[in-house]
Order: structure tokens, then sequence, then C-alpha cells
């Protein structure tokens, strides 16, 4: 019995392939802060920039889109390509507060 077995999982482990993924990111990450430079999210911001450049080895492009409370920053990032490399870096009001408050944003 023992050859058998030993049989099967040596032609399992042959038929077996590695299993490979997309690279990402393949472009610049860009985060969009929905509010002005120089307040805590932006404090925020930058560190969760500098962070995923080193990890992620692709450079972060900060974009401030203030206005509206956030609004104008989350309308941008709905318009953007749903491929990953849009980051929206929000405050609960502007995701969980407007769109309950404002039906165009949900």
């Amino acid at each position: 019995m023992k050859p058998l077995a030993v049989l099967l999982t040596v032609a399992a482990l042959a038929c077996a392939t590695a299993a490979t993924a997309q690279t990402f990111p393949t472009k610049p990450i860009r985060i969009v802060v929905g509010f002005p430079a120089g307040g805590p999210l932006d404090q925020h911001a930058r560190l969760l920039s500098d962070k995923l450049q080193t990890v992620l080895g692709q450079p972060v492009v900060m974009d401030y889109k203030s206005g509206a409370g956030g609004t104008v920053g989350a309308q941008e990032v709905m318009k953007s390509p749903a491929d990953g490399h849009t980051i929206m870096l929000a405050n609960t009001g502007v995701m969980v507060i407007n769109p309950a408050l404002y039906s165009k944003l949900s």
C-alpha cells in the first residue's frame, strides 16, 4: 500500500502548477483626500502614502479635492476606474452620513 501512496503523491505534485497573479500595482497609486491640505486627514494621508510607497514600490500621488464636506472628493473617486489604483481617505460623515442625507450620493 505504501508504494501506491508514494506514487499518487508524486503524481499529484507533478501535476500541480504554481498559481500566478497579476502584478499590482501597475501604475502610481492615487489617494484622494476630500479635505484641504494641512488638516488631520492630511497628516494621516501623508503617513499612509509614505508606507505604501515603501511596501508597494510605486509612487503615491496625493490628490486634494476639498469642498462640500468631502463630497467633492467622494464623487471624484466614484468617477475613477475601478482598478484599485485610486483610494479615498475620508471621515465618517462622507462615507456614512452624507449618503443617508442626500439621495444623489447613494
